[in-house]
């Protein structure tokens, strides 16, 4: 339960130092800034499906985290960061081709991550995981 209401906490804060960031820009967005906002935004709609399911499993009586769904994280993170080695090369890779400054190509890194990670959890919660 601990860990849901600490999920929303984090949720919120993200959102809150998004709308600080879109204040001190004065609400000029770039074409990249409308991407990262949507990656964002998408991110929040991840936090609250899994704050919410928790909390139905919790008035259905069940644990917030049984073997499966930390199988489930366990699996979905070591996917995740087998993608994210990948995923980091290929940012280096455009950062020499194309300079950028480093503080966005850490940012494209961080929420690229947190994407994958999120796909990752998705497609083995929905396919399954198989024993052997």
């Amino acid at each position: 339960m601990k860990k849901s209401y600490l999920l929303i906490f984090m949720a919120l804060a993200v959102v809150f130092t998004t709308g600080v960031w879109l204040f001190t820009t004065g609400f000029a967005v770039s074409q990249l800034g409308v991407i990262k906002f949507g990656v964002i935004g998408l991110l929040f709609a991840f936090a609250l499906f899994i704050v919410f399911s928790r909390f139905k499993s919790e008035r259905r009586g069940e644990p917030a985290e049984d073997e499966l769904s930390k199988k489930i994280m366990m699996k979905a993170s070591s996917l995740a960061f087998y993608i994210s080695i990948y995923f980091w090369l290929g940012l280096m890779y455009y950062s020499d081709r194309e300079p950028d400054e480093p503080r966005h190509l850490i940012g494209m890194g961080i929420l690229g991550m947190a994407v994958i990670f999120a796909v990752c959890w998705l497609v083995i919660r929905w396919r399954g995981i198989k024993n052997g």
